[in-house]
């Protein structure tokens, strides 16, 4: 179940990151300036937001798996068409669209994640589920790199076409492979080590048939500590987001290089954070013992430093070089997923995400 997922996420940035490649061709052919592809761009994360708020109880109420195939299958169409369009306007509600249906994948996972791994094995799941995302971005900066060497005649339009492929042909796989829940294949539920965590989980679950559909909400929203780590989530999406969009645009204008021969350089800020995904959740599980807060706050901090010291760079290595640390610290969402899990358990762990 890992693993399909794992290698289904592996192309499902194509149909997410691959506007970031292409912003230089497509400033050029609308003759746009960047704050307006800038406003493109963003309606992704703007219906992105709105649709994880909703997707993960609505994967919880109607089928986890359901709405991420509909997800993926809904993305990949919208990608397609936004391929033949030739006004910005469209393409940003288009790309709205897209974020809202790419929305119905990760919270759903996460909620699947938390059926299949116990608290004290949480974190490695979360975090090589996580792993396999940070991957994906490199993927697509190659893939779309790819697409658009052999399609030059097509200019920005082919990175929303040819990446689409592998996307919907590893999801056939998924829909065979994926299972929600070890149920689903004659095994019995796992058994928290604690037995305190399976008893509240009835418990939540009870209420939650009790008091309906909002009732989730109700209860997420009163605790403050939920809250926090909303906040978190949401400065270290601007940093990890912030600089996936715009790092390609800023190599291209302000160092000259191009994505067709300074491959590693572009793609070394998503692997840094792949490298950061196999680890940092380990060590939350191995040295801190479920506590995952320390390590998000080391995380934190190097990120933030490195986030200020990056523009003092101004050649290709030394940039580089820092670019993959702050990739490295920048990506600590995936300790953030576990502490969702953690705080959500097997009730509520993808309406937490």
């Amino acid at each position: 179940t890992l693993l399909s997922f794992g290698f289904t996420y592996l192309f499902f940035y194509n149909g997410r990151q691959n506007i970031n490649l292409v912003l230089p061709l497509m400033k050029q052919e609308f003759q746009s300036d960047l704050g307006t592809l800038g406003v493109v761009s963003s309606a992704l994360f703007w219906c992105y937001a709105f649709g994880q708020l909703v997707s993960g109880r609505l994967g919880s109420f109607f089928g986890y798996k359901k709405l991420m195939i509909f997800g993926m299958a809904a993305s990949a169409v919208l990608n397609v068409l936004i391929s033949f369009q030739s006004n910005l306007v469209i393409i940003a509600i288009l790309w709205g669209l897209n974020g809202f249906c790419q929305a119905m994948v990760w919270s759903n996972c996460v909620g699947v994640i938390n059926k299949w791994w116990p608290k004290e094995k949480r974190g490695f799941a979360s975090g090589l589920a996580t792993a396999f995302s940070g991957v994906a971005q490199a993927v697509t900066y190659l893939t779309v790199n790819w697409c658009l060497i052999l399609n030059p005649e097509w200019t920005w339009r082919a990175g929303f076409r040819f990446p689409i492929v592998p996307m919907v042909l590893i999801l056939i796989a998924f829909v065979f492979f994926f299972k929600e829940k070890p149920e689903n294949v004659g095994l019995p539920a796992f058994r928290e080590a604690d037995q305190s965590l399976d008893a509240s989980d009835a418990a939540i679950e009870k209420e939650i048939e009790k008091r309906g559909f909002f009732y989730p909400y109700k209860l997420l929203f009163s605790e403050p500590k939920v809250v926090v780590f909303c906040l978190i989530s949401a400065i270290a999406g601007v940093g990890r987001y912030g600089l996936l969009t715009w790092i390609p645009t800023y190599f291209t204008e302000a160092m000259g290089l191009t994505l067709k021969n300074n491959m590693f350089t572009y793609i070394v800020l998503p692997l840094g954070q792949a490298c950061a995904m196999f680890v940092f959740p380990f060590i939350t599980d191995k040295v801190f013992r479920g506590k995952r807060e320390p390590m998000l706050i080391l995380a934190s901090v190097a990120a933030c430093l490195g986030l200020i010291c990056f523009p003092l760079f101004k050649t290709q290595m030394p940039a580089t070089v820092m670019l993959f640390i702050v990739g490295v610290f920048s990506m600590v969402t995936g300790v953030i997923w576990a502490i969702a899990g953690d705080m959500g358990g097997r009730a509520l762990s993808s309406t937490v995400v």
